[in-house]
């Protein structure tokens, strides 16, 4: 067989023969690699495949130990908790230099975040179905402290904790929108934390897309967890991603997007009244 393209950090570039042999002894010889795939860029290899044994979303890392591997591993974890809205995993491989796990390919496209997009009544619906899910015991020690360190004082922080089953990266290409369905992937890092931070990221990154704060929010409201959540919380979360971002754009001052997220977040503070 020929060998295909592959999306490698972020570089499409043939795919390498190991790699390439895990797959085939999970789906067979005779695979047609039908696209890099345009998410799963946290990945060191993402691609979209057909093969006698199904359609598959693939996800590799190399087999090194630390957060990149660890945040594969923790997605294989918790993917029998959260079919429900996530496409199954089917099959794994691994050897001394990958780890590979197959998804289910959805029939979808990444969700439109813009103002006036119809997609956002399918996203939303994706968040009130994660938040109905229980927290498995395997994410029992998954404890949400990713923003801890960037609350005004330990007080704050408390106010993250909880036991909702956290989805933490909300962006379009994480949310998939089909003919009669949505789905919620790219669950690399989910967490034990308060429910209402799984919209309020949504929020955040609705504003980060060309939404007000106003109209962000308004389209939070409509997510259950939002809705019954301390407001005290929401106002130290806007307040600690500002500093977050913050901290960000000073560690990488050229990268625009940071500084666009940074902006964002900025903006969200101030219409809170909490701007740090």
């Amino acid at each position: 067989m020929q060998s295909a393209l592959l999306k490698v950090d972020a570089v499409a570039q043939e795919i390498p023969a190991g790699l390439l042999a895990l797959i085939q002894a999970r789906v067979g010889d005779e695979i047609r690699f039908s696209s890099t795939a345009a998410r799963g860029n946290s990945s060191d290899a993402t691609v979209l495949i057909d093969s006698e044994h199904g359609s598959f979303f693939v996800k590799a890392m190399r087999n090194r130990p630390g957060g990149r591997l660890d945040s594969l591993l923790r997605e294989e974890a918790i993917n029998p908790f959260i079919r429900p809205v996530a496409p199954a995993m089917r099959w794994r491989a691994e050897d001394d230099d990958w780890v590979v796990l197959g998804f289910d390919a959805v029939d979808g496209r990444s969700s439109d975040f813009a103002p006036g997009s119809a997609d956002l009544p399918a996203v939303i619906d994706v968040f009130n179905r994660i938040a109905n899910l229980e927290l498995p015991e395997v994410a029992r020690d998954w404890r949400e402290s990713r923003w801890d360190r960037f609350a005004a004082d330990a007080e704050e922080a408390e106010l993250f904790k909880g036991d909702g089953l956290l989805y933490t990266d909300p962006h379009p290409g994480n949310l998939m929108v089909g003919a009669r369905t949505a789905w919620a992937v790219g669950w690399s890092w989910p967490t034990r934390g308060a429910a209402f931070i799984t919209p309020a990221s949504f929020a955040f990154q609705l504003i980060v897309h060309g939404h007000s704060p106003e109209s962000a929010e308004l389209h939070a409201s409509h997510c259950a967890a939002w809705r019954v959540a301390d407001s005290r919380a929401i106002d130290a979360f806007a307040a600690a991603y500002t500093r977050l971002h913050r901290w960000l754009r000073l560690q990488r001052p050229g990268e625009s997007w940071i500084s666009a997220m940074a902006d964002a977040s900025e903006t969200w503070a101030e219409h809170r009244g909490v701007a740090p």
